[in-house]
């Protein structure tokens, strides 16, 4: 589950996951470990060119990943709507550490610009990729509920 929410996407997060344009995607884009700014700073950027525009960087080497299977489930039992998507691997990873990953909303797969991306969420993760397959089990990579 998500770590931090980026100020910008709360209440849009079950729109965004809806994939409610005609060439959008979410993407799952890894970050280093090395210089990533604290949530407190992240949490307030307004997309994914102010993220790594202070001392956060891409791990570039990974590349970015489309979420696939991307699913919006609203659970009356539980009052709560869950974003899932499929699971992600790596084959032959190699480059820096990474200490986070972001999903993020590209409204136009067709243009995409780091400026367009809409950061959603951020996952923490400590791993090197050391070139063993690596394969990241997403379950609900994001949960939001109401009490009455």
């Amino acid at each position: 589950m998500a770590t931090i929410t980026f100020n910008i996407a709360l209440g849009k997060l079950a729109y965004y996951a809806s994939l409610p344009a005609a060439n959008d995607a979410l993407v799952l884009i890894p970050l280093e470990s090395s210089g990533l700014e604290s949530d407190a700073v992240l949490r307030d950027k307004h997309d994914f060119a102010a993220v790594v525009a202070g001392t956060t960087n891409e791990q570039t080497t990974l590349g970015r990943k489309t979420l696939t299977s991307v699913t919006v489930t609203v659970d009356d039992t539980n009052d709560r709507i869950a974003l899932d998507a499929a699971d992600v691997s790596w084959t032959s990873p190699s480059g820096n550490p990474v200490g986070a990953l972001v999903i993020g909303y590209v409204p136009d797969t067709t243009a995409p610009s780091d400026s367009a991306i809409v950061p959603l969420t951020k996952h923490d993760l400590t791993w090197t990729p050391d070139g063993n397959t690596f394969n990241l089990s997403i379950t609900d990579f994001f949960r939001a509920s109401s009490t009455a």
